[in-house]
Parts: structure tokens; C-alpha cells; sequence
């Protein structure tokens, strides 16, 4: 399952950096954001629940068109970056320990 979530962690990076470029697809980036069951069940339950804030928050930040003094879209997307890395480098701990042949 791991190289599944790795897969899934891609994916979001991908969409991630699409938002980026171009922050009216915010719509598809929360989509793909919230559909990610593989990743959700490869990583401890906490990932889930701070992916799905941080991705509330984006969601609430379409009432916003720029920057505020209490939002900041950039930093809530960095945060969401963080996060991926984060998840990233647990799977690939995940993927790196060495499994034990019972046989």
C-alpha cells in the first residue's frame, strides 16, 4: 500500500502546484484533496485530520480574493505542502522497513 499512497502523495503535489499557477481551480484542487482514501489509510489518523482542516480553510478561503491580515492563502498552501512532505517521508520510512519472511 505504500507505493499506492506515495502515488497519491504525487498526485496532490501535482494538483497542488496546479492551484498555484492558477488559483480559480481551487474546485478540482479540493476534489482530489478530499478523495484520497488510499493515503488516508496508509498514515496514522492524525494526517487525515490536519489535511482536512487545512483543506476546510481553502475551501472557506474562496470568500477571500487576496491576501488579509488574518488569511493568508500562500501560507495555508505552504501548509498544505508542509503536510505532503511530511506524509511523504513517512511512507517512504513505511516503504523502507524491512519485511520479515515467515516461512
Amino acid at each position: 500500500m505504500p507505493a499506492a499512497a506515495l502515488a497519491a502523495v504525487a498526485l496532490l503535489r501535482t494538483a497542488l502546484a496546479d492551484l498555484r499557477s492558477n488559483p480559480s481551480g481551487d474546485r478540482a484542487f479540493i476534489q482530489a484533496a478530499r478523495s484520497q482514501q488510499v493515503l488516508f489509510k496508509a498514515l496514522p489518523p492524525k494526517f487525515e485530520q490536519v489535511w482536512l482542516e487545512l483543506v476546510d480553510r481553502l475551501e472557506s478561503s474562496a470568500l477571500f480574493s487576496e491576501e488579509s491580515c488574518s488569511f493568508s492563502q500562500t501560507d495555508l498552501l505552504d501548509n498544505l505542502a508542509l503536510v505532503l512532505d511530511k506524509a511523504e517521508t513517512t511512507l517512504t520510512a513505511l516503504n523502507q522497513t524491512p519485511k520479515h519472511d515467515c516461512t
